[in-house]
């Protein structure tokens, strides 16, 4: 057969076509190498939080003022502090309102102090991290390297990225065998360090920020404000709807309960020098007709304590006289008293 093919084919056609079997069975096609996506998380997202549905504040009640008026009084109509009662309604000078001005009867938000309150806005849930994995080193199965007329079939090994298995990759040399990373587990920081609060002398006394103690309305416990007699009782149809109780001038007039002083002036017409002391939210107290007011507006004051001298200033004869108003409106002052 060799001598037909010699004597069909030149010598050169002959070693060509050798030379070409045998590079076509020492050759392989490589294998394919598939790009794949990264593989996510198969950690469930958290439940998104349901946040409480806002609700609107309640706007606070309004006042028109009538002829005759004054913030003084309103205030105490209705069991305000007249300072907050000004701040609500922008009035820098207290001494002024106008006829038919409409008053709001409490802070912008509902809440005393002006505090408005809103629900708690949470962030949106974090998505669910997706997993990246690296890419994979591809080294030959045999210990012989690629050329250009020998090549084997490609083996992905998955390793994590690191300078030398780079490198190793660039070479072509086998790289080590893969090592799980390890994620060190977050360590809670340190709680920051809470100096402790500093000794009550050494806060600078505010009396005109301090607030009504809270103290329930059936736990305030009230003491007669004055020793003597009651000349005058209680009456809806009366002016000045409190009690009288007669004494001497200059004899202590003392809190029937502890509270805030709101008010310490002559500014309303009829009570002469008066104190109001606001004792929580629902609860306040008159002293009228003193002769000398010994406390300041804004200053808190105990049960029993000394915050003014009887007098006869807007009245005919020397008296205290005492109102306890419930949400603005007066009540009968010996149905809280303890009995004479």
């Amino acid at each position: 057969m060799t001598d037909r093919i010699r004597s069909y084919c030149p010598p050169f056609l002959v070693v060509l076509g050798f030379a070409l079997l045998v590079a076509g069975c020492m050759t392989r096609a490589p294998a394919p190498v598939v790009e794949r996506a990264p593989f996510p998380s198969t950690r469930p997202a958290p439940p998104p939080s349901e946040a409480a549905p806002a609700r609107a504040p309640e706007a606070p009640p309004t006042y028109t003022v009538k002829r005759g008026d004054t913030l003084y009084q309103i205030a105490l109509d209705h069991g305000l502090d007249y300072r907050e009662l000004a701040a609500w309604n922008n009035i820098d000078n207290v001494n002024v309102i106008r006829v038919g001005q409409a008053l709001v009867l409490g802070p912008p938000g509902g809440v005393e102090g002006g505090v408005v309150t809103s629900p708690l806005v949470t962030t949106a849930p974090v998505a669910p991290s997706v997993e990246t994995r690296p890419a994979p080193l591809v080294t030959p199965s045999s210990g012989r390297p690629n050329t250009a007329t020998f090549k084997t079939e490609p083996r992905a090994v998955k390793v994590p990225y690191s300078d030398q298995a780079f490198a190793q990759l660039q070479q072509g040399a086998p790289a080590p065998p893969a090592v799980a990373a390890v994620t060190p587990e977050p360590r809670a920081s340190p709680a920051p360090a809470i100096a402790p609060p500093a000794p009550a002398s050494a806060l600078p006394a505010r009396p005109d920020t301090a607030r009504v103690p809270e103290i329930d309305d059936d736990n305030l416990g009230w003491i007669w404000p004055a020793t003597g007699k009651v000349v005058a009782g209680f009456s809806e149809s009366g002016n000045l709807k409190g009690i009288d109780i007669a004494g001497k001038a200059g004899q202590p007039v003392v809190a029937s309960a502890a509270g805030k002083v709101v008010y310490a002036g002559s500014g309303l017409r009829g009570y002469g020098k008066l104190v109001i002391v606001k004792h929580s939210t629902t609860f306040l107290s008159a002293y009228a007709h003193n002769r000398e007011i010994v406390v300041k507006e804004g200053q808190l004051v105990t049960k029993g304590q000394k915050i003014a001298e009887m007098g006869d200033s807007d009245s005919d004869q020397v008296k205290l006289h005492f109102e306890i108003r419930r949400l603005g409106k007066p009540v009968d002052p010996v149905k809280f008293l303890p009995p004479a």
